[in-house]
Order: C-alpha cells, then sequence, then structure tokens
C-alpha cells in the first residue's frame, strides 16, 4: 500500500450495514420515510469523515453516524406514542417456519408485531439500547460507545426496558 494503512473503501465499509442503519434509523424515528432520511444523511456525513473512521468497528462507527444524525433531527419523536410497525415491508421480515401450517404462521406473526409494538411504545432512551442490543446483537461495550453512556448506563437502560416490556405484555394479556 502506498501511503496508507488501510485498503478498505467506504462502499465496503459501509455498504454492508446499511440494514443495520435503516433498522437503528427507523426505531429511533419510528416512521419510514424519515428514517430513509436519516440514513441518506448519515451516509453523505460517513462518507465526509471517512478520513477520520480507523478501520476499527465499521457497523458501530456507522450506526454511531446514524444515531447521531437521528438525534440532530428535528423530526425524532422523544414522546412515548404507539406506532403501527406492520406495514408491508415489515411482514416481508417474517418468513414462515419450515413446517409452519397457515393458522401457526399467522400466530407466528402476530406475537412479532405485538412484540415490535411493545418496544415501539418505549421512550427513545430505552427503545434504542435495547434494538442495539436485543435485534442487532451489539455488546454492553459497543452500545456505550455508540451512545456515548457507560456501559453501566446501557445495564440500567436495558434493565427498566425489558422490565417495562414484561409488563406490558402482561397488561395486554389481562386485558
Amino acid at each position: 500500500m502506498q501511503g496508507s494503512s488501510r485498503s478498505d473503501s467506504f462502499e465496503a465499509v459501509v455498504l454492508p450495514h446499511l440494514d443495520a442503519a435503516y433498522n437503528l434509523a427507523r426505531w429511533l424515528m419510528r416512521d419510514p420515510a424519515a428514517a430513509e432520511d436519516v440514513v441518506q444523511e448519515a451516509v453523505l456525513r460517513a462518507l465526509t469523515y471517512f478520513s477520520s473512521y480507523t478501520g476499527l468497528n465499521a457497523r458501530a462507527w456507522l450506526l454511531q453516524i446514524v444515531r447521531n444524525t437521528a438525534y440532530g433531527s428535528t423530526r425524532l419523536d422523544r414522546g412515548v406514542r404507539l406506532v403501527p410497525l406492520d406495514d408491508a415491508e415489515e411482514q416481508n421480515d417474517l418468513p414462515p417456519a419450515a413446517g409452519d401450517d397457515p393458522e401457526a404462521a399467522l400466530l407466528r406473526a402476530s406475537g412479532e408485531r405485538e412484540v415490535r409494538a411493545l418496544i415501539a411504545s418505549l421512550p427513545v432512551e430505552l427503545r434504542e439500547p435495547l434494538v442495539l442490543r436485543e435485534l442487532e446483537e451489539l455488546s454492553y461495550k459497543e452500545i456505550a460507545d455508540i451512545t456515548r453512556i457507560p456501559i453501566g448506563t446501557v445495564m440500567s437502560r436495558l434493565w427498566r426496558a425489558r422490565r417495562l416490556l414484561v409488563r406490558a405484555a402482561a397488561a395486554r394479556d389481562v386485558a
């Protein structure tokens, strides 16, 4: 390599993580169009600052940019509000399990939509680490790095988010 210790191209670093970027933006923004705008702006920012990319965790680097872009957006809804996430795009994420009959597939999809609705009802400061941990499968350290909060706070917020989900699910079962 001539003059560079890093050979990764922008495309090689960013493109594999666009789905994760959109997923995080979608959960933060709670609106597909706003999420697309955030991802587009984040990719532009990533391109602008690519020279500062150190070659370490590309996914965490991009997700941190997405997060910062979402928080900088005037459309970030920080209130607690239930938003349906069962549009056609979300439906396509739920492939039928092997051997599922139509009734079992419907019950499974219904349960997953309910979980998504419960997650969407969480305040953003609890929803964000939960999505990063449970849906994106990031470590506590990666979440702490992305959100710029201490690992103890990440763990506390995850505990609170999970507790609220359990309570909300139990309340739905009773109703």
